[in-house]
């Protein structure tokens, strides 16, 4: 709000909307917003901040945040995912994505590995390892829920999908 200070004693007709989205779009913190004009003297500014979904491995105050911006954060917040690996926020908005959509829960993961051939493993807080193929991720983490969620599989610890019509399971 400090930054948009200089905007309240000027004209509502020469407040600039670029002008107020330039200031907006520097906090990687807020995911959405709008900015409606009410003439003749009011600029309403919704603002919805994003949702904090994992930690960088090599930093405990960098947050990813669902909108895939790196936003630091001084408080230390223990149930989120570590990512390790080289982070790629196009690649994690992908693989989140894909999560959400499968029947598996996003929370439940403790650890996130992304590799350089663009393939994720996760590591769930019931300590089973799943390793991930790099095209059809959906279809494979639908096949992991069923494979956990088994009572032929209890006790498994690994779950590797990354051959194709192949599987893995140790």
């Amino acid at each position: 709000s400090n930054e948009l200070d200089n905007l309240f004693y000027k004209n509502i007709l020469l407040v600039d909307k670029k002008e107020i989205q330039e200031v907006i779009n520097k906090h990687n913190i807020i995911e959405e917003y709008s900015i409606k004009k009410i003439y003749p003297s009011t600029i309403n500014i919704d603002i919805k901040p994003t949702r904090f979904v994992a930690k960088l491995s090599n930093n405990d105050q960098l947050i990813v945040g669902s909108n895939g911006k790196i936003i630091e954060y001084k408080k230390n917040i223990e149930t989120l995912p570590f990512i390790f690996g080289e982070f790629n926020s196009n690649e994690f908005l992908i693989f989140k994505k894909s999560v959400d959509q499968s029947k598996l829960i996003f929370a439940e993961f403790k650890t996130l590995y992304f590799f350089p051939s663009n393939r994720w493993d996760i590591l769930t807080y019931d300590n089973v390892l799943i390793k991930l193929p790099q095209d059809n991720i959906l279809i494979s983490l639908n096949l992991a829920y069923k494979i956990i969620n088994s009572n032929d599989f209890k006790d498994k610890n690994l779950i590797d999908l990354r051959v194709n019509k192949h599987l893995i399971i140790k």
